[in-house]
């Protein structure tokens, strides 16, 4: 049976694989799910024509760490500190969502994702209240048609939740949707894992963590160095003697590790994912870019919540770049002097937000970068905006110009989800009135339950 063929045609290719670097003026055939040639130009008929003529074409974005289930309590954290985000969301918050505002969450933030170029996300979730949560969540991924490392998280936000008798029982809960969805049960599902902080439970429930995620071969993710002052989000070094780290996990912010808790993580072939927006702003501390590169390990960039900031990775790279930059930089200028060359180039921006993110969340070989073989997760910038015309310096153009709205199409496994800047088949004013209810509903069942959040009664 033959399979639906779509040649994009004529764009600015940026690739994102070292072999095949960039390509000015290019086609990208694509068959069925995956990218079938790249190449100057493509004699190929019977197939269906994306124009990519002044575009420019690259591999879909990966965010190595969202709270997508967050995602309706947009802005609410504006002017948190990370305090007031743990105790006003993650203790006063979280209990109060039902399945179906998970659901919602996952759902419209798969969606704003996917509009913003951002094809892969992790999907840190760590609001499994019940079983029923942990489907809602997945299914919110599958119907939004994002792809996704889906971390099942073990945090536990309500001690008295009657859903959960004991640790035991989300792990088991875990390994049941491990075999649900794993596998070619999942589609553009990977079941991972994401594990409750170090000081937050014990060291008995963290290895029991660690054990139920090797056992089902998932992929974890976890909060790192992320609160100074206390031992909440640290334990790198008893990770390292109880042998719990490891290449299968992705830790997330690391400002206030050591040098040797650097070393620990780079010898255990660790990932780490930066959140600029969200550790800038909640006074988390330097952003980890410098420590990654002194000890060898590739960054990767994470929206995080956008219960505080932006959804899209623009944003992001824009904000790590311009930081780094700063930190290279003012030594010499408090010197007196101008540096000769800048640290890092635009197309490293890019890495971090595409080849990078797809191999720490273990899908390098299937995402990230674009070349025949690899699965079409594809995006496609420019259009009659004022960022890309003309783009005279694509990386840069990407990196410092674009915004969401720049982007025009995009593919997730060769199928297109958005075309001419809309998302396809999706009534979007009905998915953001879901939204805006949902958050009404989860902010008053909080407020009477004694949580400390904002709440406004709806108006209509």
């Amino acid at each position: 049976m033959p399979t639906h063929r779509t040649l994009i045609r004529g764009g600015y290719v940026i690739t994102m694989d070292p072999a095949l670097g960039d390509l000015p003026s290019a086609d990208v055939l694509i068959d069925g799910e995956r990218i079938a040639a790249i190449a100057p130009h493509l004699a190929v008929d019977d197939c269906a024509l994306i124009d990519a003529r002044r575009h420019i074409v690259l591999p879909g974005f990966v965010d190595t760490h969202r709270h997508t289930w967050q995602t309706q309590l947009r802005a609410i954290c504006a002017d948190w500190t990370l305090g007031d985000y743990v105790s006003r969301i993650r203790f006063g918050i979280t209990p109060a969502y039902s399945a179906d505002d998970v659901y919602v969450g996952n759902y419209v933030g798969g969606l704003e994702a996917l509009h913003a170029g951002v094809t892969t996300l992790l999907d840190f979730s760590h609001c499994m209240n019940s079983p029923d949560h942990a489907d809602a969540a997945v299914q919110g991924l599958r119907d939004a048609g994002v792809r996704a490392l889906h971390c099942y998280g073990f945090f536990a936000a309500a001690p008295n939740n009657r859903a959960f008798a004991d640790h035991a029982q989300r792990c088991a809960d875990f390994g049941r949707i491990a075999r649900t969805y794993g596998g070619s049960a999942g589609g553009l599902i990977t079941i991972g894992a994401a594990l409750t902080e170090v000081g937050l439970v014990g060291w008995p429930e963290t290895t029991a963590e660690v054990a139920a995620a090797r056992q089902a071969r998932a992929r974890m993710v976890l909060h790192t160095g992320c609160v100074w002052g206390s031992p909440f989000t640290g334990g790198v070094e008893e990770m390292h003697q109880r042998r719990l780290l490891g290449a299968d996990q992705v830790h997330v912010h690391c400002n206030t590790l050591t040098d040797g808790e650097w070393q620990l993580l780079a010898d255990a072939g660790a990932l780490v994912s930066i959140s600029p927006e969200t550790e800038l702003n909640m006074g988390m501390g330097r952003l980890a870019l410098g420590k990654c590169r002194a000890v060898g390990i590739a960054p990767t960039l994470s929206c995080d919540i956008v219960s505080l900031n932006s959804g899209d990775l623009f944003a992001q790279m824009r904000l790590a770049l311009a930081y780094q930059r700063f930190i290279d930089n003012d030594p010499i200028n408090q010197s007196g002097a101008m540096p000769a060359q800048l640290t890092y180039t635009a197309r490293d921006a890019l890495a971090w937000a595409t080849i990078n993110g797809a191999d720490a969340c273990g899908l390098g070989a299937a995402v990230g970068s674009l070349r025949a073989g690899k699965q079409a997760d594809i995006v496609l910038l420019g259009g009659n905006g004022f960022a890309l015309r003309p783009p005279l310096q694509p990386h840069g153009a990407v990196v410092f110009q674009a915004t969401a709205h720049d982007v025009r199409t995009v593919l997730v496994a060769g199928k297109v989800v958005k075309r001419d800047g809309a998302l396809i088949g999706i009534d979007l004013p009905a998915a953001l009135t879901r939204a805006e209810r949902s958050a009404q509903a989860v902010l008053s069942r909080a407020r009477q339950a004694g949580a400390d959040v904002p709440y406004t009664e709806p108006t209509n």
